[in-house]
Parts: C-alpha cells; sequence; structure tokens
C-alpha cells in the first residue's frame, strides 16, 4: 500500500504553537504527531510513504529524512494549501494503484488501519457524541452511501475519522470544485467513488484530531501511557522515580525530585533539584525544571525553562519559554465549569475542567507572575514581575 500523508498546512487553530512550525509536527509523547501516523501506516503495511508539504516543510524533512522505519520517504509540495485534494492531487503523479490517504495531525491506531489497508476502496469512521459537528457517513448493507457535511439532524452517529484507502482511477476525480470555504475537499472526491465504486466503512478503535491545544494534551496522555519505563540518564539516587517514567540519555534528575509517570525526560534536559513532575507530562530536550517546580500534566517544548519555585499545570509551553522564579499556572475556574480558550477569535469550551494556559515560542514572564487558566500569549510576549494576566496577549 502507497500511503500519503497530509502535513502541509499551519494550523491555524493551534496558534501560537504553529506561529513558527507546523501543526504535525507538534510532539505527542516520543514523537511529532505526523511520526506516529506515519509509524502506524508503516505497521499497517504501507511499503511506500509520500509526505506532502508546504507551510513549515523543513521541520517534515529534517524529521524523516528519505526513509522513515524501513519505508521510503518521498515529499511533494503543496505550493498553497487549497484543501486536502489539492493536497492529495500534488501526489498524484507519485502513485500508481490504489493508495491511503491520512492526516498528518491524525493519530491512529495500527490495528484499525491494517483494516482499513485490507478493505479496499474504504473510509475511516468513528461514533461520536455530536456527530452534527462532522462529517456523518450514511452506510447501507456494510457499504457506503453517502457523507453529509455536519448536518443539523445527523441520521446516525458514525462520522469520518479522515483515513481513506482509494482506487487508482481516484487520480481522475481529484479536480472537484471548491467549497464554501473555498478548498478543495478530498470528501468531494470520496462522494466520486462511492458513486463508482463499494466503498467499506472501517471502524477505528481508538482516534484522535489533533486540532487544539488542549487535544495536545490529550494526544500526549494517550502515548506517554504507552511507554515502558526506561533510565538511560543520570537519576540521582535520592530521586524516586514512580510508573512508567523514561529519563532519556543526556537528561539528569537531581536530588529529592519526584517523577509520577508517565512521565517523559528528554535528552539533555535538567530537573530539580526537589521537582514534582507528573501526570503524563513531557519534558521536551534541553527544558530545564528548577529547585521545587511543580509540572503537571504539561508539555513542555525544546528549550523551555520554569524557574524555581514555579507551578505548570495542565498547559503546553513553547519553544524556549522561560517562566520567571515564582510563576504560577492557575488552571481551575472557581466556578466550577471548564475552561475556555481562544480559537480562531472565538472563545471554546476545552471540554476540560482542569487546563491551564498556550505560551507561544519565547514568551518571558517576570518573578511572581500569574496566569489565569485559558490565557494564550503569543510568541515573544513577556510579563513584567507581579502581573497577573487574565487575558490573551
Amino acid at each position: 500500500m502507497h500511503a500519503i500523508v497530509l502535513a502541509a498546512g499551519e494550523g491555524t487553530r493551534m496558534r501560537p504553537l504553529t506561529e513558527t512550525r507546523p501543526k504535525p509536527m507538534l510532539p505527542a509523547g516520543d514523537r511529532p504527531i505526523a511520526g506516529h501516523t506515519a509509524a502506524a501506516a508503516v505497521a499497517a503495511g504501507a511499503e511506500q510513504l509520500t509526505l506532502v508539504v508546504g507551510y513549515g516543510e523543513e521541520y517534515v524533512r529534517d524529521y524523516f529524512g528519505d526513509e522513515f522505519a524501513g519505508v521510503p520517504v518521498e515529499y511533494v509540495v503543496q505550493e498553497s494549501q487549497r484543501g486536502t485534494a489539492d493536497a492529495v492531487r500534488a501526489a498524484a503523479p507519485h502513485l500508481d494503484g490504489p493508495f491511503a490517504v491520512l492526516n498528518g495531525d491524525n493519530l491512529y491506531d495500527a490495528g484499525s488501519l491494517r483494516d482499513l489497508f485490507a478493505a479496499g476502496p474504504s473510509v475511516a469512521t468513528v461514533r461520536v457524541d455530536e456527530p452534527s459537528n462532522y462529517g456523518v457517513v450514511g452506510v447501507d448493507d456494510g457499504v457506503v452511501t453517502q457523507i453529509v457535511e455536519k448536518p443539523a439532524d445527523p441520521p446516525t452517529n458514525r462520522v469520518n475519522a479522515g483515513a481513506y484507502v482509494f482506487p487508482e482511477a481516484a487520480t481522475e476525480w481529484l479536480d472537484v470544485p471548491e467549497s464554501d470555504r473555498g478548498e478543495a475537499e478530498i470528501t468531494d472526491v470520496l462522494a466520486h467513488v462511492v458513486d463508482e465504486h463499494d466503498v467499506t466503512p472501517v471502524s477505528l478503535d481508538r482516534w484522535l484530531d489533533v486540532g487544539r491545544p488542549w487535544e495536545l494534551l490529550a494526544a500526549t496522555e494517550w502515548k506517554l501511557g504507552a511507554l515502558d519505563r526506561r533510565v538511560e540518564g543520570e537519576v540521582s539516587s535520592d530521586a524516586r522515580l514512580e510508573g512508567d517514567v523514561v529519563v532519556e540519555e543526556g537528561a539528569t534528575v537531581r536530588a529529592g525530585s519526584v517523577l509520577e509517570g508517565p512521565v517523559l525526560v528528554e535528552s539533555d534536559a535538567d530537573v530539580g533539584p526537589n521537582a514534582y513532575v507528573r501526570g503524563a507530562t513531557r519534558i521536551g530536550p534541553d527544558v530545564h525544571v528548577g529547585h521545587a517546580v511543580e509540572v503537571k500534566n504539561s508539555v513542555l517544548l525544546a528549550g523551555a525553562s520554569v524557574g524555581h519555585l514555579s507551578y505548570v499545570g495542565d498547559s503546553v509551553l513553547g519553544h524556549d519559554v522561560n517562566l520567571g522564579a515564582g510563576t504560577k499556572v492557575a488552571n481551575l475556574r472557581h466556578d466550577g465549569a471548564d475552561v475556555t480558550l481562544t480559537v480562531k477569535g472565538d472563545r471554546v469550551s476545552t471540554g476540560r475542567r482542569k487546563f491551564g494556559v498556550v505560551l507561544g515560542d519565547e514568551v518571558k514572564t517576570g518573578i511572581d507572575t500569574s496566569l489565569a487558566p485559558g490565557v494564550k500569549l503569543s510568541g515573544g510576549v513577556y510579563t513584567e514581575p507581579n502581573a497577573t494576566i487574565s487575558r490573551d496577549r
């Protein structure tokens, strides 16, 4: 099977984390999201990977190289992000025979993809509580009959999970008209395939569309939960590691620190002394977690530094963020309601009772700064000492 992985988009709903790099290259556990997508495809039987790149393509190329997990990798450039059908059209000259299309910002389990690849023309589906937010898949006698985008009155709760196997003939049907949002949609290609072929709906055991910052936390929880304990770095005899904790080579965990897995401490990170790290937390490469710092259920990207006597909970910190000593992140509303976050100008519920902040690259906070739940700070923003930040900046 030839698998196309779509990795050309910026991911505006994930800002400020995507201000400098593409969304598929944000980390979920021990590798980028697209790395998990490609790994699942290879485990499911993909013998060739084509990555469609565009925004921040250098990050994709640097990570995957010419070969991934023993499978050759090639790249095609989508010059402007005009939709998923347009992305596949860029890859069409490289295709010969049936092919799979996967979203590089989605997580799939390999077993379900194996079923998808074996089913011939097929579409991955999942059942959700609110299908009106998705493309709903109509099925009759085990065959897909229609895809209805975001219907007000969904006929079923089975929705399109954004993974497909197309016959070779589909390469002739990629020139579809633009949708209402000005994009060429792969679902219009699927509709043509449904008219010409029997398309099988394949239910996924597990799937996650990683489109917004809180979903990056969910992706981290999933993928860190699959790691086994491994200690290759330097851990003080006075530190305590509980559960599935990974300390990579070159990382240091200092005296008095407690790490409760699942926790990943990547190469050249420095934790402690007397730090407390818990709850599906990724400490990225070259990250510094200082004396008496607590980090809970968070993602700290490369080069971030959390100064002593600070607290970070349920948050995502971008590259080279520097939190001054005593910075505190609040992650719980007093009224008990779910925390909201601004996404493309609208305030949206995260669906999480506990959620902290999202900080872009090189944000710096002054000492004793307080950050309210659901705050986003764009790259390069800084705060004064003793500041209380309750609105996005």
